[in-house]
């Protein structure tokens, strides 16, 4: 059997693979994406604090300051084309001490050389009139318009079907175990499936490295993975914060912040603790105590109480403190996209482009696509019914009746939406790819009321026995027989 062959074959669907794999269906070469996971956003993207950060805290000069301050730019038109939600929010980062507004200065300066728009340090009363809630002891902060928050996971999977639509071919489940380069086409194997190509874009995050080494290739960093925990908040706590929240970073990083999310939630979080798996998403008593703690001392009153979820996502924290996005020094046509740590998913857009001309000056002809596809669906509709006015409610039921039936209670999701999700560019098989494109089993219950009805909503238009179906990955059945 002949091997599949392509013109670029990228490594990884997380929002650097996706973006790349959306700016590439715009040109007339051959794509295919390959994703260990059994779902795009599988990784880090899944679980990430969803702000799209303003560029002042990336030490001038470097390419992730450039790529942060350019991709926040692109942000709100990228999303608006693709029908994927994004609020201009705006961030602040709280001071409480002297020493804290001389730091509060510093990023002030720093984002100004990197571009940042309209950066401005706010007094006490200010701070207090844009968040009411905010601690009495906070003094001062750091007021960034230009930030802004986003799904991950949504925008990933947006570019990732507008991909599809425009010709490009995913392969879940593929996780690359081996490479093969035979001085012009790379071979890229898992297990016995084997796919070939000319040109490589290593976007595979957390194991960038491991994806280099298997050409014997060491990147001139390592990659630390660093696990962050997080609380979400009901939608009924909204009021806690307008605006994305930080304090005055360490260290570590940018610390505990709390945040509104597109969908109406509060987010808090995260912690930044290195452990020795990547892929460690456990959540520990310890991290969510620590989060609350931080948490408090920006809003004093917050309602943990009223936390829904917890979850927790691993970083690729490069030891060279900045992004990695060029051809291997040994081997041509092969691209490295490495060390994407916070701000990645704000420098997306612009991570794309740059990606893009790297190919180019590797020799990858690229002729625009007569026939390409700018939106997220072939009719550029991707409203779900909680989304709709009243006149398109009416016009999609009469369409189908299925969207008259409310399967989730707490997000007001219908059959109708379910359905859709499960014959999307990328169709939804699981519970959690059902949930993560609808948001059916993410409100309040958590899924208690609706899991048992997707579940059957996949075993119907799949046509697989109820048993067969998963909640995430290729072994995670949700039921295994009968019982009456």
């Amino acid at each position: 059997m002949a091997i599949p062959s392509y013109d670029v074959v990228i490594i990884g669907a997380g929002i650097s693979g996706a973006i790349t794999a959306y700016q590439l269906a715009k040109y007339n070469v051959k794509v295919a994406v390959l994703e260990a996971g059994i779902d795009a956003a599988s990784g880090s993207t899944r679980a990430n604090s969803a702000i799209v950060h303003a560029g002042y805290d990336a030490k001038e000069g470097t390419l992730k300051a450039q790529l942060n301050v350019k991709g926040c730019e692109m942000m709100e038109e990228l999303t608006k084309s693709l029908g994927v939600h994004y609020s201009k929010c705006g961030s602040l980062v709280i001071g409480y001490t002297d020493k804290d507004l001389e730091h509060l200065k510093l990023l002030k300066s720093r984002g100004e050389k990197n571009g940042v728009p309209d950066l401005e340090i706010i007094d006490k009363d200010r701070l207090h009139q844009m968040e009411p809630m905010v601690s009495d002891d906070a003094n001062y902060a750091l007021w960034a318009p230009s930030a802004g928050i986003v799904c991950p996971y949504d925008l990933a999977y947006a570019l990732c079907e507008n991909a599809v639509t425009n010709g490009t071919k995913f392969y879940f489940e593929f996780k690359v175990s081996k490479i093969d380069y035979d001085g012009e086409y790379y071979t890229l194997c898992c297990g016995k499936k084997k796919v070939k190509s000319k040109y490589v874009v290593n976007a595979a995050g957390l194991f960038v490295d491991e994806i280099a080494g298997m050409l014997g290739e060491k990147l001139p960093f390592d990659i630390i993975p660093r696990r962050g925990e997080y609380m979400l908040l009901d939608k009924c706590e909204i009021k806690t914060a307008s605006h994305t929240l930080f304090v005055t970073p360490s260290e570590k990083g940018k610390g505990i912040l709390i945040s509104p999310t597109v969908d109406g939630n509060i987010i808090v979080g995260p912690n930044a603790n290195v452990v020795d798996s990547k892929v460690d998403t456990s959540v520990t008593e310890e991290g969510l105590e620590e989060i609350a703690e931080g948490a408090k001392r920006i809003v004093p009153d917050i309602k943990l109480e009223s936390t829904i979820t917890t979850f927790a996502g691993v970083r690729a924290t490069p030891t060279s403190g900045d992004f990695y996005i060029q051809e291997s020094e040994r081997f041509k046509n092969f691209v490295h996209v490495a060390g994407i740590e916070s701000p990645g998913l704000a420098s997306a857009p612009a991570i794309g482009i740059y990606v893009l001309d790297i190919l180019k000056g590797c020799g990858l002809a690229l002729t625009e696509r007569k026939n390409y596809i700018s939106t997220r669906t072939k009719n550029g509709n991707c409203k779900q019914f909680y989304e709709m006015d009243e006149e398109e409610r009416v016009k999609a039921i009469e369409s189908n009746p299925s969207y008259a039936k409310i399967l989730c209670r707490c997000e007001m999701v219908t059959e109708g939406d379910v359905i859709d999700a499960l014959h999307r560019p990328i169709p939804a098989h699981t519970l959690d790819m059902v949930k993560r494109r609808t948001r059916a089993g993410m409100g309040r219950c958590q899924g208690n009321y609706c899991r048992a009805r997707i579940a059957e909503l996949i075993a119907e238009e799949f046509d697989i026995p109820l048993s067969e179906v998963k909640k995430f990955t290729s072994n995670s059945n949700i039921l295994y027989g009968k019982t009456k």
